[in-house]
């Protein structure tokens, strides 16, 4: 069941994204790693900023989560380590879909290539090295570093150029 995050999964959501980010140990530049990837507080401000948070939940027990923000962001994408390649991150990004009518756009590290297979599965194109630029400066508040070693992508139509619409 697909179902949206209250409060009281606040702890479930940081123990799914500090577990699933162990993948990016020794992936990402050591300067962006930390243990736990993802403090409290930090994740408390991506709430307070408008990140809306959606699980995948299974006899009583949220295994994946993902969060959306400003219909256009799909922000922090992770499933427990042990259900992986169950298909419960597509059942979630194919459910958050559903609630946006703009083109949305997801940022993940470039070395990440098991991401980036993920979100091209699902439908999402990389966009190119330009738009990547722009868009992390607009969209995202991450140092230039993270800049440089990230990747967008994102669902809308056109040849690697992302359009923004309402905006």
């Amino acid at each position: 069941m697909i179902r949206r995050c209250s409060p009281d999964d606040f702890e479930t959501i940081y123990g799914i994204i500090n577990d699933s980010a162990q993948a990016y140990k020794g992936v990402i530049p050591d300067d962006r790693w930390k243990d736990p990837y993802m403090s409290r507080e930090y994740l408390q401000h991506e709430i307070d900023t408008g990140i809306a948070f959606w699980g995948y939940e299974e006899d009583g027990t949220l295994l994946g989560i993902m969060g959306i923000q400003d219909v256009t962001l799909i922000r922090h994408a992770y499933v427990r380590t042990s259900y992986r390649n169950r298909g419960i991150g597509g059942k979630l990004i194919r459910h958050l879909m559903t609630l946006i009518t703009r083109p949305a756009l997801v940022g993940t590290w470039a070395a990440a290539a098991w991401a980036i297979r993920f979100y091209e599965r699902q439908g999402f194109r990389l966009v190119t090295w330009e738009e990547k630029e722009r868009l992390l400066r607009k969209y995202w508040s991450i140092p230039e570093k993270q800049i440089a070693t990230s990747v967008v992508l994102t669902n809308a139509q056109g040849q690697g150029k992302f359009v923004e619409s309402g905006h």
